[in-house]
């Protein structure tokens, strides 16, 4: 056994065989794939393929302090009703269903820009269900349209998703960069672009829903300090990026402080500590628990030489032919993406690139960037390839609604479509190294 361990070529088999087995379990298990990443990062130490005293240095601590304080502060604007005032703002603007669909759809892909996929979703798809039901209209597509596009914009800004900030944190790009970066347009605009594209096609998709609609009800915000708190970390994250020689972990301190301050306002307004329990209770600590499993794992096969290896190979597959490879890297990014999960895909590809265009002798921007493009907006193709996809679809089951993969398709793929092309035409022009 001790020989087995020593030998370098079994050792790397070892990790290609564990990683492989944890993601057939991460696709067939998705309630559990925390439980299966920490088990196959614990295995890797078990087997001394990562040195245990590696394992804290592997963590982007950056990241999952990122998230948590993002997730509180997420959890008490839902519970203001801000969104819910926001949303009813705009149906008065609607003069018909189609462009309640739209709107409603534009309106959770700005949220998602900032805050967490999934619980954009859950903030506003309720109020599209509530819509339907008024207007005695089936709520697939809508809730299709708003799941979707919360998809897509969060790959808009660094705290928009979680491969966002993953992408950041390898890159080491900080929330402006996202706008503008070394004198070109980040991929904030590309992924806006993409969004303006979605526009005709819902206004194709929905042209039967020509009902019109209107808005009596007036939802009463019940407290404005966690949508300060919200508005202030964005704003603190973006002054950050002008300070030169700030701390590697800027980013992950300030969504923590502005999740505490949220925290300590709300038990000093509640005198309470019921209000901070069930902030606490909804964190969705199976994704913090999966990215550090990952970023475990990760490491593990990076140390053993695995990650060169795959660099490797996608080098030769592009060749000296730059155009191949981008091509390679977005659209079978996309094709992954439609039925994996795209973060531990993400969390995989990101060294590999980087380890690729070192290779390359170019910037790794270029190859990130294509990555984000196909990883995030890819996911949009079917119901199981994005957790706000798996939500929308869960919230009208709940409703009586099944969701067949054609009627997600139907408004998936068009989406993804027009996405994609417009991020991998952006990309291609303005971060081509020839540029």
């Amino acid at each position: 056994m001790s020989a087995f361990l020593g030998n370098p070529v079994y050792m790397k088999y070892l990790a290609i065989a564990l990683f492989v087995i944890m993601y057939v379990l991460l696709v067939m298990l998705p309630k559990r794939r925390a439980i299966v990443a920490l088990t196959t990062a614990t295995l890797m130490v078990i087997f001394q393929i990562l040195p245990i005293s590696k394992v804290p240095g592997a963590i982007d601590w950056n990241v999952l302090m990122m998230l948590f304080g993002t997730m509180v502060i997420v959890d008490y604007f839902i519970e203001s009703k801000m969104p819910n005032m926001i949303a009813e703002a705009l149906l008065r603007l609607a003069p018909n269903v189609i462009w309640v669909t739209i709107l409603m759809s534009l309106f959770s892909g700005i949220i998602s820009a900032f805050i967490d996929n999934v619980a954009t979703v859950l903030m506003v798809a309720p109020v599209g269900l509530a819509i339907c039901k008024k207007l005695g209209k089936n709520p697939i597509g809508m809730i299709i349209a708003i799941a979707v596009s919360s998809n897509l914009q969060g790959a808009a800004t660094l705290v928009g998703d979680t491969t966002s900030i993953m992408l950041a944190a390898a890159a080491k790009m900080n929330f402006n960069d996202f706008f503008w970066m070394h004198g070109r347009p980040g991929m904030f605009f590309a992924v806006e672009l993409g969004a303006l594209l979605t526009v005709p096609i819902m206004m194709f998709l929905f042209r039967k829903d020509k009902a019109p609609v209107s808005s009596d009800e007036h939802t009463k915000v019940t407290d404005y300090v966690p949508t300060i708190t919200m508005v202030g970390h964005v704003v603190l994250l973006i002054i950050a990026s002008f300070i030169p020689n700030t701390p590697e972990m800027i980013n992950g301190y300030i969504c923590m402080a502005c999740g505490v301050l949220t925290i300590v306002w709300e038990l000093i307004k509640q005198k309470s500590v019921k209000g901070m329990l069930h902030s606490l209770n909804a964190m969705d600590y199976d994704t913090m628990a999966l990215l550090a499993g990952l970023f475990v794992v990760i490491a593990a096969i990076n140390e053993v030489g695995v990650i060169k290896d795959v660099a490797g190979f996608i080098a030769k597959a592009g060749g000296n032919n730059m155009f191949l490879l981008f091509t390679i890297v977005v659209w079978g990014s996309v094709i992954i993406s439609a039925f994996i999960d795209n973060i531990p895909y993400t969390a995989t590809m990101l060294p590999i690139l980087a380890s690729v265009a070192n290779s390359m002798n170019i910037e790794p921007y270029f190859l990130f960037f294509g990555l984000l493009v196909g990883a995030t907006l890819g996911g949009n193709l079917t119901p199981i390839g994005a957790s706000a996809n798996i939500a929308g679809v869960g919230m009208l089951r709940k409703e009586g609604y099944e969701v067949r993969f054609r009627d997600f398709m139907k408004i998936g793929i068009p989406f993804t479509l027009a996405a994609v092309i417009a991020g991998y035409v952006f990309v291609w022009v303005f971060w081509h190294p020839a540029v």
